[in-house]
């Protein structure tokens, strides 16, 4: 049975989110938008732009830092429609999941929308160099972990097209395909990213 908009709308509805007090650190919000393509629910990911002073030519969910006054899922959503011209209705927003404090001094606030049959997407050309709309099945996947001197915590990784996801991304979207696809409650706020994402 393929997963649908009401049954990860419940099994978010039910999540205890775990929410980062860190008023020190910069707020920032990203989008993990459902869509279904092909006839199967899938993620939009896209791969950041090679001119881009951070994080270059990576994998990356669309998001940004919070404007002045803005909340997380209207950050969200502005930042879905900016990246990749997508306009997701606040209605169709399912959900926050678990904070996570990054490296690079955020904390980063996932929020989970259903825009459905979209068709193909295409990125703002100075921020993007490619959309992607990945099957959850292909990404509810077991992470890989590796272990850093740099840290105690585990760093996770899930492959993706030949390459893989780094957190804070990877953690992000196992989050959410473990309880969009299972049900289960898996938090990742403890899981490390490569030390090249530090900055």
């Amino acid at each position: 049975m393929p997963l649908d908009r009401s049954t990860v709308a419940g099994r978010l509805r039910d999540f205890p989110r775990r929410p980062a007090h860190r008023p020190e650190l910069k707020q920032a919000a990203v989008a993990l938008c459902v869509t279904v393509h092909g006839g199967r629910p899938a993620l939009v990911i896209t791969r950041r732009a090679a001119g881009l002073r951070a994080h270059a030519g990576q994998w990356a969910l669309p998001g940004g830092r919070l404007d002045a006054g803005e909340t997380v899922v209207g950050c969200a959503l502005r930042e879905l429609r900016e990246e990749v011209l997508l306009t997701v209705d606040p209605a169709d927003v399912l959900g926050v999941l678990d904070d996570y404090v990054t490296r690079s001094g955020y904390v980063m606030t996932p929020v989970v929308c259903w825009a459905g049959e979209v068709g193909e997407l295409v990125g703002d050309e100075a921020e993007v160099a490619e959309v992607l709309q990945i099957p959850l099945d292909d990404l509810d996947v077991d992470p890989s972990f590796t272990r850093i001197p740099e840290s105690e915590a585990p760093v996770i990784a899930l492959p993706l097209l030949g390459r893989h996801l780094h957190a804070p991304t990877a953690a992000v979207i196992h989050q959410f395909c473990r309880i969009a696809c299972r049900g289960e409650v898996t938090r990742v706020d403890h899981l490390e990213q490569p030390v090249f994402a530090w900055r």
